[in-house]
Order: structure tokens, then C-alpha cells, then sequence
């Protein structure tokens, strides 16, 4: 009969036999009692119709994983069967999981997407709208990569007056994310007009850094307005929903970003040309007026009135010619009377004018005050005013005066004779 072993060593030999069999398995199941440890360890089961296993993932694996494992998902493990000895327990150790039927980063890409989208990061109302003329731009990206070369020679081209200001970040590999979302941070206290925040082309994998929470939250904080230029036409990534204007291409970031120069000289030679077509209909206009006053002027003149009078005489003369010499011997006789008449009347006037003219001279000498100088007669003025005798009351100081004397004096009695 065999010795009886101990625990100890039926799990140790059990621990040996699963770990050296089942050193790299593949495990298809489905997500259930996920937990998510403050350590940075993951753990859960997988399971199908019949059975379960527990799966653990250690931080250093969880930290590449690009996608949020949740309950009910269907997952592929890549992994090894290891066991707790003390509590007998096996479990599957995960060192990669993919989503079972699609890419790990197409369902990171989905449900990041969803999440922020849920957070009103792709609101349309809270994008900010691009000056139309600015005068300095951010560009976050590499300062060694082909799309600062392209976006500065499409804006030598556009509109050479923009300034750019470079701020340089890693567009892939590890920790180019937190590095983006530290660049676009400080572009934005640059106060510049626009920011322009990408990268050229290349794998999805090369552009993840732009599909990261950490770049999206960088540009939904940010205050000035964010272009995204990452990769081609056919690549949207995270950072294109989230800033207020995605762009193809970084070179079609700027050519978003800039106003066409040869546009605005184009516009301006039009604006020339209408100013001087319309400068020229305002004179011809204006000499059209200019003319047809002139026109009306010599119709309305007294020449051209005198000139019809003229010819009307002539007309009658020739016609009537007896007629008219009968009217213009009686006009000259009219006329001739009217001016004895006005003669006559003006020798009336004057010599009426003249006789009263003398009378008033006459009379004026007849009253002048040195001629009134007539013994016991005096002037009474009392205040510097004249007054009649009769209004003087006792008490009154008056002045008499003469045209060569003024006696004062003072009323002592007023009667009536």
C-alpha cells in the first residue's frame, strides 16, 4: 500500500504537471465577475454554455491593454494555466486578450468614442468657431516629422503673413500621449488664434497616441480653437471628434486654417474693377444730366425765346406786312405817350415831394427852440420830464427853463383860478 502524500505536495505536483502541460493556451469565453484592482491587476472569469475559468491579468500586461474589458464580452486569451498552492486554486494567466471577431484598438477606438461622445465632447454647439484672418498659430507636433515641412510650405503659398509657433511633442510610441496633451496645455496659454494638433500618416497603431482620453480631455479643456490634422483622408481618430474642426491632413489643416491670398487679390481686383465700372456709370450718368439740362436750358433761354420771337416777326412781316407796321407805329405812339405820361407824373410827384419838403423846413423854423425864447414863457420839467403845470402838487422841486436858463424851484401851493 502507498504512503499517503500531503496536500502540500499533491498541489505542488499539480502545480508542476498544469503549468509544464499548458505552458501557452488560447481560451475563447466570455467575460463575467470583472474586476478592476487598485493595483492595476485585472480579474475575472471566461465562460461558455457549461464551464468557467479564472483569469487573472497583472499590471505589467493590463498597461498594453488598449481596450475597457466589460461583463458579456467575448474575448480570445492568449495565456498559461498556473496555480495557487496554497488554496489549490488554478487560473488562467492572461498575458494578451483581443476581442473575439475585431481588433483590441477598433473596440478601444468604439468605446472610448462612446464615452466621451455620452460626455458631450462632440457636441456641434460647443465648437469653437476659426478666425477668419489669424495672425499666429501653434502647430503641437513633431519638429522633426514631413508634415511641419508641408503645413509651412502650404502656408508660404496661402498666406504668408500667418506667424507659427512650434511646440514639439512625440506623435507615437510610449508617453506620447500624456507629451501631446502636456504640448497642447501649454500652446494654450500662447494666446495664439488657432491650434493645429497632428501628425502625418502611418499605422494604427503609429497614430493611437491621438485616439488616447487623456489628448481628448487636452482638447475639450483647451480655450483656443483646436484643428486636428492626424494621418490621411481615410483616418479618424478620437482627436477629429473632439476639436472644433477635423482636417484631412496636416497640409489641408492649414489650407482650413489660412485665408487664400491669391483669392483676396482676386476679390480685390473685382472690387477695382466693379469700383471703376461703377465710377464710370456715375460720370456718364451724371454728363447724360449735365447734357439734357443743358439741352432744356437752351430750349427755355430768352436767346432761344428771342430767336422764335424773331422769326415769328419775320414770319408776320413777311405775311402781314402792312399789319404789323400799323401795330408797331401805334406801339411807338403807346410808347411814346406812356413816356410823356410817366414824364408828367414824376414832374407831379417831385414837385409835390418838394412842396413838402418846404413846408416842413418852414414849419421846423418856425418852431425852433431858439425862436420860442418869448418873454414870461418857460418850460416845467420835473425829473428831467416835462409836465403841465396842473399836475404839480406842493412839495414838487421843478426847473424852469429857457433855452439859456433852468431856475429850480420848489411848489409851495398849487390853485385853480
Amino acid at each position: 500500500m502507498n504512503s499517503p502524500i500531503s496536500v502540500s505536495s499533491l498541489n505542488a505536483q499539480i502545480k508542476s504537471l498544469l503549468e509544464t502541460t499548458f505552458i501557452q493556451v488560447y481560451v475563447e469565453g466570455e467575460v463575467s465577475n470583472l474586476t478592476y484592482h487598485n493595483s492595476g491587476h485585472i480579474y475575472f472569469s471566461v465562460k461558455d454554455k457549461s464551464s468557467t475559468i479564472s483569469c487573472v491579468m497583472f499590471r505589467g500586461n493590463a498597461k498594453y491593454l488598449k481596450f475597457q474589458l466589460e461583463v458579456g464580452q467575448k474575448i480570445v486569451i492568449t495565456g498559461n494555466l498556473t496555480v495557487y498552492a496554497p488554496r489549490g486554486n488554478y487560473q488562467l494567466l492572461c498575458n494578451k486578450i483581443e476581442p473575439s471577431g475585431q481588433g483590441a484598438l477598433a473596440l478601444a477606438f468604439e468605446q472610448l468614442k462612446n464615452k466621451l461622445e455620452e460626455k458631450g465632447y462632440f457636441n456641434p454647439e460647443i465648437k469653437k468657431q476659426l478666425p477668419k484672418y489669424p495672425k499666429k498659430i501653434a502647430l503641437v507636433t513633431s519638429a522633426t516629422g514631413a508634415a511641419i515641412e508641408d503645413m509651412k510650405k502650404v502656408a508660404s503659398h496661402r498666406w504668408p503673413l500667418v506667424e507659427f509657433i512650434l511646440v514639439p511633442a512625440l506623435v507615437q510610441g510610449e508617453g506620447a500621449a500624456f507629451d501631446i496633451s502636456n504640448s497642447i496645455k501649454y500652446a494654450d496659454n500662447l494666446n495664439c488664434d488657432i491650434m493645429i494638433v497632428g501628425r502625418g500618416g502611418g499605422s494604427i497603431e503609429d497614430l493611437w497616441a491621438f485616439n488616447e482620453e487623456i489628448v481628448a480631455n487636452a482638447i475639450y479643456e483647451a480655450s483656443t480653437p483646436i484643428i486636428s490634422a492626424v494621418g490621411h483622408e481615410v483616418d479618424y481618430l478620437i482627436s477629429d471628434f473632439v476639436s472644433d474642426v477635423r482636417a484631412a491632413t496636416p497640409s489641408n489643416a492649414v489650407e482650413i486654417a489660412l485665408p487664400d491670398i491669391n483669392e483676396h487679390r482676386i476679390y480685390l481686383d473685382s472690387l477695382a474693377n466693379e469700383y471703376n465700372n461703377k465710377i464710370k456709370t456715375i460720370f456718364y450718368n451724371k454728363e447724360q444730366d449735365v447734357f439734357n439740362l443743358k439741352r432744356l436750358f437752351e430750349q427755355n433761354s430768352i436767346e432761344s425765346k428771342f430767336n422764335f420771337i424773331t422769326s415769328e416777326i419775320k414770319f408776320l412781316r413777311s405775311s402781314f406786312d402792312n399789319d404789323i407796321s400799323q401795330k408797331l407805329i401805334k406801339a411807338n405812339n403807346d410808347l411814346d405817350l406812356l413816356k410823356r405820361t410817366f414824364q408828367n407824373n414824376s414832374d407831379q410827384v417831385l414837385t409835390q415831394a418838394q412842396n413838402q419838403i418846404t413846408l416842413l423846413k418852414n414849419s421846423f423854423e418856425l418852431n425852433h427852440p431858439d425862436k420860442k425864447d418869448k418873454k414870461g414863457f418857460v418850460q416845467i420839467t420835473k425829473d428831467n420830464k416835462i409836465i403841465s403845470l396842473e399836475n404839480l402838487s406842493t412839495n414838487d422841486v421843478i426847473s424852469l427853463q429857457t433855452p439859456k436858463y433852468i431856475a429850480m424851484c420848489t411848489i409851495n401851493e398849487v390853485k385853480k383860478q
